[in-house]
């Protein structure tokens, strides 16, 4: 069987989490431009609606769930409503993200668990959930967002790196099996840099942490997100169309994956330094 190159998403159906903001609704919205119908997850509830009224002004289909991802049924609550109203899907955008600030000593264990459960676990159980359904399309693919943190990791963000960097090999392995058995659906393993989204803001805060430093912190990583989501989606749909392999979203990506790979053990230095400099600006 000849699996094709490329994707067309005009008249299929991309499931998305995390859609109600930032990159997932971005996305969401530039899919449903090319004609690709929509089902979309998120906790919350008014952004969800939001995004999908916007979605189905353009003349596609639209579902929504309001699923809060850290619980395992989620994904079997995904898959029932999308067989349902849909009856397919040819695209899925493992997307929901969520932060923890503060150090390894800082973050309380429930904390570190459910940025787990959400950041990576549901990754997997979705990706378990859709992949049979997803293998019945002649060309379909599988989306899972990391992070520039999946490639670098620094300090105060155990959780997160933990989490992206379990992503990356998860997806990474995941390809490999899929080109092996000659399967239709393929893998697109995103890693953004600084993008625009809330999720520093809504990141739950370290125990212990003084109201000072928890601002100085917020204020640092917010300066460093300058790509808005609407070209962070843009260059990761052109992906998808592409079926690549891997997506660096933004220059800061592209630059810290070179160092890191240039000096696997020493990156942080240069990362830390070219930080500082945004930060005096």
């Amino acid at each position: 069987m000849s699996i094709p190159t490329s994707l067309d998403p005009q008249g299929g159906v991309a499931v998305i989490t995390g859609a109600a903001g930032g990159i997932g609704a971005a996305l969401a919205l530039q899919l449903a431009a090319r004609g690709c119908h929509l089902a979309l997850a998120d906790v919350n509830a008014a952004g969800l609606g939001e995004v999908a009224a916007q979605a189905a002004a353009l003349g596609v289909t639209v579902s929504t769930q309001v699923l809060d991802m850290a619980q395992p049924e989620a994904a079997a609550a995904m898959l029932a409503d999308v067989q349902a109203r849909h009856g397919r899907a040819t695209i899925l955008v493992n997307n929901a993200g969520v932060a923890v600030g503060g150090t390894f000593e800082q973050v309380a264990a429930d904390d570190f668990d459910w940025l787990m459960s959400i950041n990576f676990g549901a990754v997997v159980r979705l990706t378990r959930a859709f992949l049979p359904l997803l293998g019945q399309a002649p060309a379909a693919q599988i989306v899972n967002i990391s992070s520039i943190f999946g490639i670098i990791a620094p300090p105060g963000q155990t959780a997160y790196c933990a989490a992206k960097f379990a992503v990356r090999g998860f997806s990474e392995s995941l390809r490999h099996e899929l080109e092996a058995g000659a399967s239709s659906v393929r893998m697109t393993l995103v890693h953004p840099g600084g993008v625009r989204t809330g999720i520093a803001a809504n990141a739950r805060l370290p125990v212990g942490g003084s109201a000072a430093e928890i601002k100085l912190h917020q204020d640092n990583w917010r300066r460093a997100l300058r790509l808005s989501p609407e070209a962070a989606a843009a260059r990761i749909l052109l992906g998808i169309e592409r079926r690549e392999a891997r997506v660096l979203v933004g220059n800061d990506a592209v630059a810290a994956a070179w160092v890191q790979r240039l000096f696997p053990v020493a990156y942080w230095r240069w990362v830390a330094r070219s930080m500082a400099r945004q930060s005096a600006r």
